[in-house]
């Protein structure tokens, strides 16, 4: 159907069902999941019950406004890593709203080897934290945790990125005014104990939460003295005597509750900075959006197909529509959010790279957030007829990709390699997100193994932000445009463009 101007329906012709392929990949990804939203052994549950105690995530459902969403960050961190442990690393990291206002929830979960830190707990907690940093989030850190797992040291003491970055970017934070809150739900050891103690305020549990950086066992083998919990380093004495602690809780509600009135008077909640439209239903049911990528890189789809389910209308203003057809350009709206879409269509030509780095920089000057949609099995060969420019073209793109001052938003929907995975918004190019759909791989090169490129990989490593299924990737998307919406515009410089 034709709209105003030069703005049009994306086409929107049946897509194939989806392959076995991808229904794998997403079954298994469901059951992975589960297993990570279940946390630890029922033993384990059980005896968290019993003292009292609400499970981690019963915690951060009752302190979310109801029917807020919990985007969650690194869901399935560490998946087989480490033997007797969970997807998600032993802790809990996203996103959700209290009193109206975006906030990250940082929890340990105690009932997976007592809350313990693994090299991978320090990565998901120090990208949540990147995470909040970037987009001003107040950070609640709801605190339990025995401290470092010793034979893991290397991968949790020395390195950026590690422990010690958890604490700079916490007092960095509250320097520059975002709101650092903990809860001290129960003992809490060495590197937990320094957490709430860097927090602008925090609230402890009487007779439940405990801080100290020898715990009582280790005073006893270091001294053969024998002390409890309370006086070397619980509720009362922090209270009283310590300081460190601001306010004290009868039991986990209560802190919750305590919590909830410190995030009221925070201030003045941040404004969205852009106009957002009334949000339309794409053209064609989302549903059929997993149809169009089965995994691997055959049978790509025309990117035009999957737009018509995913933007509002299936309204695609597209930009210079018949220079560089393997790269889709274009403008629309997301649940309202006007956006830039930069999608893979193809390999790569230098006439790709060239219009790709004159849209972004459009979408700079506008103020309109970037969304990728990677797909695409790299740059053509600058051997080939035609192709002498590819690297010149190619590397105004990676410029343009990595300098636009804007929020700028992946989604690897098919199969992305190389260099292409770079050039639409690949991690190391800091977009403030990156999605996978089930079925997507990435890799350097086209032929490498499905464990290595696939989505359990990349989610366990922590290369990308989340797997979330196509049918839900305009909601999410929504809501990561809503946070990045409410920080200040930033000028963008872009370094020299090779003419």
């Amino acid at each position: 159907m034709k709209q105003p101007g030069s703005e049009k329906s994306a086409a929107a012709p049946e897509l194939q069902p989806c392959g076995d392929a991808y229904l794998r990949a997403r079954d298994l990804l469901r059951t992975r999941r589960a297993e990570a939203l279940l946390g630890g052994t029922e033993k384990a549950r059980k005896l968290h019950r019993s003292r009292g105690q609400m499970l981690p995530r019963e915690r951060i459902e009752a302190l979310l406004d109801p029917g807020s969403p919990f985007l969650e960050i690194g869901q399935l961190a560490g998946a087989d890593m480490y033997e007797g442990v969970p997807p998600g690393a032993t802790i809990i990291t996203g996103v959700g709203k209290v009193c109206g206002r975006w906030c990250m929830l940082i929890v340990n979960d105690a009932t997976v080897k007592g809350g313990t830190m693994f090299g991978m707990t320090t990565k998901r907690h120090t990208r949540a934290q990147l995470f909040a940093w970037q987009h001003r989030l107040p950070c609640i850190t709801m605190v339990q945790s025995g401290g470092g797992f010793l034979p893991d040291l290397a991968n949790i003491f020395p390195d950026e990125g590690q422990a010690g970055s958890i604490m700079y970017n916490q007092v960095k934070m509250s320097a520059e005014g975002i709101a650092q809150i903990a809860l001290v739900h129960g003992p809490s050891t060495a590197g937990g104990a320094y957490i709430p103690a860097l927090c602008d305020e925090v609230v402890i549990i009487r007779n439940q939460g405990a801080m100290f950086l020898g715990s009582p066992q280790l005073v006893f083998a270091a001294t053969g003295e024998v002390v409890d919990i309370e006086p070397l380093g619980g509720a009362e004495m922090h209270s009283k005597v310590s300081g460190v602690t601001d306010h004290i809780a009868d039991d986990d509600a209560h802190a919750l509750s305590i919590t909830r009135q410190i995030v009221e008077h925070l201030g003045e909640p941040p404004r969205l900075r852009w106009t957002r439209a009334e949000a339309e239903r794409p053209c064609v049911d989302q549903t059929q959006l997993a149809g169009d990528r089965g995994g691997g890189d055959a049978g790509r789809a025309d990117c035009r197909e999957m737009l018509a389910r995913l933007v509002d209308a299936g309204r695609f203003q597209e930009f210079k529509q018949l220079h560089g057809p393997t790269l889709v350009c274009g403008f629309a709206r997301i649940e309202g959010f006007e956006v830039g879409i930069i999608a893979g269509n193809g390999e790569l030509s230098a006439q790709a790279g060239a219009k790709g780095a004159h849209f972004i920089e459009l979408c700079a000057q506008r103020d309109i957030p970037l969304v990728f949609l990677a797909d695409s099995p790299g740059f053509a060969a600058s051997d080939r007829h035609g192709q002498e420019t590819v690297g010149k073209h190619g590397a105004k793109l990676l410029n343009a990709t990595a300098n636009a001052d804007v929020p700028k938003f992946t989604v690897i929907t098919g199969s992305v390699h190389g260099a292409a995975y770079y050039a639409l918004g690949g991690r190391s190019f800091k977009p403030n997100a990156l999605l996978m759909w089930p079925g997507a791989r990435a890799s350097a090169s086209a032929d490498a193994p499905d464990e290595e490129a696939g989505a359990l990989n990349w989610a366990r490593q922590l290369w990308c932000d989340m797997v979330v299924e196509p049918e839900d990737t305009r909601t999410i998307l929504a809501q990561l445009l809503d946070m990045a919406g409410r920080v200040p515009a930033r000028p963008t410089e872009f370094a020299t463009f090779r003419m």
